[in-house]
């Protein structure tokens, strides 16, 4: 009869001395204990980490025992994943499941916690030399998506016929717009500059002498009335273009 308990406190025992500085006891009862696998050191001296947690059942090693990765460093979701699936592979592989070959039979009864480790161990250190090509992958991904874009750039914006209407309509919305300036300027430069008189018609204000704004300031201003008593006898003809008040004057001298 098989005692269950000796050969699973062996192998305790025998893995204690194996990984004394990974391997962690976390109960008795039920037997269940953590190892810590590391990978060896990749080209640029990155590790990654899983923590692998066991848990005996009772008539282990003759039924498989529990396993969980309960914790890791520097993997991802996938290649935890791949962890546990290469787990279960190594049970089939060992014989604990019905209707394996007799070579995989012969392992039923075995301790074999160490066998699936030294696998863990092997995929952990596929993955760091993955992680070189996982990076060289990175680096022509970003390459091809930085030629797409200046390809972009180059090429400029593909003409459809959305867009091009879109951009006539706008482009006549502004060319109108300029001619409406362009003619409003025209016409301003085109009107005629008036007369002094035609001011003088247009704006009755501006028939108010600049004496009258002096009184309104306040300025008393006194005008000798007999300088202007022969003015009505004066020909004046200001719209005459040869009439000059300063010849006129020199006349009558």
């Amino acid at each position: 009869m098989t005692d269950y308990g000796e050969e699973q406190r062996n192998e305790v025992e025998a893995l204690e001395a194996i990984y004394p500085d990974s391997f962690t006891v976390l109960s008795d009862d039920p037997p269940s204990f953590s190892i810590t696998v590391t990978s060896d050191a990749g080209e640029h001296g990155e590790t990654v980490e899983a923590t692998l947690k066991f848990s005996y059942v009772d008539r282990y090693p003759d039924e498989p025992p529990l396993w969980e990765v309960s914790s890791q460093e520097n993997l991802k979701d996938s290649d935890t994943e791949d962890i546990l699936t290469l787990l279960q592979q190594q049970v089939f592989l060992l014989g604990w499941t019905h209707g394996l070959s007799a070579q995989a039979e012969e392992n039923l009864g075995m301790a074999m916690i160490f066998t699936l480790v030294t696998a863990v161990q092997e995929k952990l250190n596929e993955i760091v030399d993955l992680m070189k090509n996982r990076r060289e992958e990175e680096k022509r991904q970003k390459e091809r998506e930085l030629e797409e874009a200046e390809k972009v750039a180059f090429q400029g914006t593909v003409v459809t016929i959305e867009n091009f209407l879109a951009w006539k309509a706008q482009f006549e919305l502004e060319m109108a717009e300029v001619r409406r300036k362009r003619q409003k300027e025209e016409e301003q430069a085109g009107k005629p500059k008036l007369t002094g008189k035609q001011l003088f018609e247009r704006d009755h204000n501006l028939d108010t002498s600049d004496i009258q704004f002096l009184e309104d300031a306040g300025n008393n201003v006194e005008v000798d009335e007999s300088l202007f008593q022969d003015i009505e006898d004066l020909d004046l003809d200001e719209d005459d273009p040869d009439f000059d008040p300063l010849e006129m004057g020199s006349d009558e001298d």
